[in-house]
C-alpha cells in the first residue's frame, strides 16, 4: 500500500459517498466539540473580565451572567431544530440568508461565518494548549511549555488538518473517545463539586488551594463602569455559543433520515453544555475560584484551578487536563467539518474561486481544509497562541450570522404558507433573531475597542472580495457564452511558430508535428552568440527532406539578439507576425523536455514556462500555444 493512502485513506468512488455519512453518535465529536469545549474557556473569559471585582464578582454576578447566556442558548436551540427541520441539504446562516433576505444578507452571513470558523480553530486550539502549560505550570517545564505556546498551536493545528483529510466519518470516530473522556472527567468534577458544596451548605474544602483573588478589589464602581464592565463580561462568556450553527451547517453529513439525526445530535450537544456552563460556574462559584491575569508566568486557567480545588493534583486531575487539552485542541474539526461544506455553498452561487466546489480523493471539499488550515495558522501565529488575545475577535461573526439566519427563517415561515404551526415558527424564529441581534449589538458596544473592530473591518472587506469573485465569474460567463452553431466559414490552417534553439529529437518531433499542422511553418531561431548553428544544419537536416517528399517548405527565421536576451526577440516576432496578418491564427509550438524527476527540473532552463506565460498574458484570441513534451 502506498505511503499516501496509509495517511489519508484510499481513494473513494463517487458512488461510495453514502458510506461516508454518519450516525448522531459520530456527529457529536464532529459537529459538537467547539460547543462542548467552550465550556472550558466560555466561564473564564467572563471571570477575566470580573478580575477587577475580585471573588466578590464572582460571587455575586457569575451565575446571574451564565444564566442570560444559557437563556439564550436556549433560545437558539428551538431556533436551529426549526431551521434543520426546514433545510435537511444543509441550512447554514448563508444559504438560509441568501434564499430569504436575498444575496446581500447572504454575504454579510458569509464573512460572518468565514471569521467565525477561522477563529473557532485558532481559539479551540490555543485553549488546548493553554490547558496543557496551565497542567505543568507547578513543575520545571511549566515555564519551558509557556515560552513555545504557539509553536505547539501549530503543530497540533498541522495534526488536525491531517485527520480531517482522511474523511467525516473517520475523524468522528478519531475524536469519539476524546470526547467522552472530556465530558465524562467535567461532569464527575462537577458531580463531585457540587456535592462537597451542598453537603457543607456552601462552604467546600479545597484540596488544593485556589490562587488568591486581587490584593484591591474594585467593589464598589460607579453605576454605568460596573454595567459596562458586566456587558464585557457577558459579551465574552458568550463565546461559549459559537459552535450552535454547526449541525445545521452540516446537516448532508448525517445518514436519512438527515434532519431527524441532525436533531439528535443537536439537542445531546446542547443539553450536555447547559449542564457544563451552569456546573462549572457554580463550583467556581463556590470554592471561591477566580481568573488569573493571562500574561502572568505563573498563569493557570480557571479549570485547572477549579479540578485542582475539587480533587487536588492527582491523576484525576492530570487525567481531566490530559482529556481537556486533547479535546480543546480537537474542538477546531467543527470548523474543518464545516467551513469546506460553507466555501461550497458560497462558491455555488459564484462568490468564492470554483475551486471549493471540487471534491477531493476522500469525497472531501479538500481546497476548503487548505484554506482554512492556513488562516488559521496565520491568526495563531499574529496573536501568538494566547487564547484571551483571540476572544475579543471572537463570537461577533457568529452572533452576526446567527440574527442573519433566525431573521431568515422568519420570512422563510412567512413566505410558507401551508407549513403547519406556522405562526408559532415564525415566533420562536423572531425571538432567537431579536435575542441574538441584541446579543451582538451589546458585543460590539462593548468589545468594539479591544478588538472587535476587526471584525466589524474585515466583514465588509470580505465581502468587496466575494462581490468580485461574482463579478469576474459574471464577465467570464457573459464574454465566453455562444448561443449559436457551430460555424465552418473562413476555416483555414494556422500560421505554425516553433521556436527552435538547435536541431535535436525534441525539435524533430515538433517539426513533424507543425508540418502536419499547416503548410505555413515558421521556425525561429534567435542567434545571440552569432554562432548560427541551426542556420548550418537546415539545408541538410530539414529543407533536403522536405524537397524530397514535394512538401510546403518550412522558414528559418533568423532574429539576432545583440543583448543576449531571448525571450524579448521571440516575443516580439510573434507579436509583430500576428500584427502581419490579422486574420490568421498563431498557433505557437513550444517543445520542451519532461524528466523523470521533480529534482532534475532544477537542472534544465525553464524558458520554455516563461515564455508560454508571456504569450498568455501578452497575447490575444487568434494566439494558441501548444506544448510538444519529449519523455525521458
Amino acid at each position: 500500500m502506498k505511503l499516501f493512502d496509509v495517511m489519508f485513506g484510499r481513494p473513494l468512488a463517487s458512488d461510495e459517498a453514502h458510506s461516508a455519512q454518519i450516525s448522531p453518535a459520530v456527529g457529536i465529536p464532529i459537529f459538537g466539540l467547539d460547543g462542548l469545549t467552550s465550556a472550558a474557556y466560555g466561564p473564564e473569559a467572563a471571570m477575566t473580565l470580573l478580575i477587577p471585582l475580585g471573588i466578590w464578582g464572582v460571587q455575586h454576578y457569575l451565575l446571574p451572567i451564565f444564566g442570560l447566556i444559557l437563556t439564550l442558548l436556549t433560545i437558539l436551540y428551538f431556533s436551529y431544530r426549526q431551521t434543520i427541520v426546514a433545510y435537511p441539504n444543509g441550512g447554514g446562516s448563508f444559504t438560509v440568508a441568501s434564499e430569504n433576505l436575498g444575496d446581500r444578507a447572504g454575504l454579510f452571513a458569509a464573512a460572518a461565518l468565514m471569521i467565525d470558523y477561522v477563529l473557532t480553530a485558532a481559539v479551540g486550539i490555543s485553549a488546548g494548549v493553554t490547558a496543557l502549560v496551565s497542567a505543568f505550570q507547578e513543575t520545571k517545564y511549566g515555564p519551558q511549555l509557556h515560552q513555545h505556546q504557539m509553536g505547539m498551536c501549530l503543530v497540533i493545528l498541522a495534526a488536525i488538518a491531517l485527520v480531517n483529510m482522511r474523511g467525516v466519518k473517520e475523524t468522528g470516530f478519531v475524536f469519539l473517545v476524546p470526547t467522552i473522556l472530556f465530558v465524562g472527567t467535567l461532569l464527575t468534577t462537577i458531580g463531585v463539586g457540587v456535592f462537597e458544596a451542598l453537603s457543607t451548605h456552601g462552604h467546600p474544602i479545597a484540596h488544593s488551594m485556589p490562587p488568591p483573588p486581587v490584593d484591591n478589589p474594585t467593589t464598589k464602581l460607579a453605576g454605568w463602569l460596573l454595567l459596562y464592565l458586566l456587558l464585557k463580561a457577558f459579551s465574552s462568556g458568550c463565546a461559549a455559543m459559537t459552535g450552535v450553527e454547526a449541525v445545521s451547517n452540516g446537516v448532508t453529513a448525517f445518514k436519512e433520515p438527515r434532519s431527524k439525526n441532525a436533531n439528535i445530535t443537536l439537542t445531546v450537544i446542547i443539553g450536555i453544555l447547559i449542564i457544563l456552563l451552569f456546573g462549572l460556574s457554580y463550583v467556581a462559584r463556590a470554592y471561591g475560584v477566580t481568573a488569573m491575569d493571562p500574561n502572568a508566568t505563573t498563569y493557570q486557567s480557571v479549570l485547572s484551578i477549579e479540578v485542582a480545588a475539587v480533587f487536588g493534583r492527582q491523576w484525576f486531575y492530570f487525567l481531566t487536563m490530559g482529556s481537556v487539552l486533547a479535546a480543546l485542541s480537537f474542538s477546531a474539526n467543527t470548523a474543518f467539518a464545516d467551513f469546506p461544506r460553507m466555501a461550497r455553498a458560497i462558491a455555488g452561487k459564484d462568490y468564492l474561486p470554483h475551486v471549493f466546489l471540487l471534491r477531493g480523493r476522500r469525497l472531501l471539499f479538500s481546497h476548503g481544509i487548505y484554506a482554512l488550515t492556513g488562516l488559521t495558522a496565520l491568526i495563531l501565529i499574529i496573536f501568538r497562541g494566547v487564547t484571551d488575545s483571540l476572544i475579543p475577535l471572537y463570537a461577533i461573526g457568529a452572533f452576526l450570522a446567527f440574527t442573519l439566519s433566525q431573521a431568515g427563517m422568519v420570512m422563510h415561515w412567512h413566505k410558507t404558507m401551508d407549513a403547519p404551526h406556522r405562526l408559532i415558527k415564525m415566533f420562536v424564529n423572531g425571538l432567537g433573531a431579536t435575542a441574538t441581534g441584541v446579543t451582538l449589538c451589546v458585543l460590539l458596544f462593548s468589545k468594539f475597542l479591544e478588538g472587535a473592530w476587526v471584525t466589524a473591518l474585515l466583514v465588509p472587506i470580505l465581502i468587496w472580495l466575494m462581490m468580485a469573485v461574482k463579478r469576474h465569474y459574471t464577465r467570464v460567463r457573459a464574454e465566453t457564452i455562444d448561443p449559436t452553431p457551430l460555424r465552418l466559414t473562413g476555416l483555414e490552417p494556422p500560421i505554425v511558430v516553433i521556436p527552435m534553439a538547435n536541431w535535436d529529437k525534441v525539435t524533430e518531433k515538433a517539426m513533424r508535428f507543425g508540418m502536419l499542422m499547416s503548410p505555413m511553418v515558421k521556425v525561429v531561431h534567435v542567434d545571440s552568440d552569432d554562432s548560427d548553428t541551426l542556420g548550418k544544419v537546415w539545408e541538410e537536416m530539414v529543407l533536403i527532406p522536405v524537397r524530397a517528399s514535394h512538401m510546403a517548405e518550412p522558414e528559418l527565421v533568423t532574429v539576432k539578439s545583440s543583448f543576449r536576451t531571448i525571450l524579448s526577440p521571440l516575443m516580439d516576432y510573434v507579436l509583430k507576425l500576428e500584427e502581419d496578418f490579422p486574420g490568421r491564427k498563431i498557433a505557437v509550438l513550444l517543445p520542451e523536455l519532461v524528466v523523470r524527476h521533480w529534482w532534475e527540473n532544477l537542472l534544465h532552463g525553464q524558458r520554455v514556462q516563461l515564455l508560454k506565460l508571456l504569450l498568455l498574458l501578452k497575447g490575444n484570441q487568434r494566439i494558441v500555444v501548444v506544448n510538444i513534451p519529449w519523455y525521458l
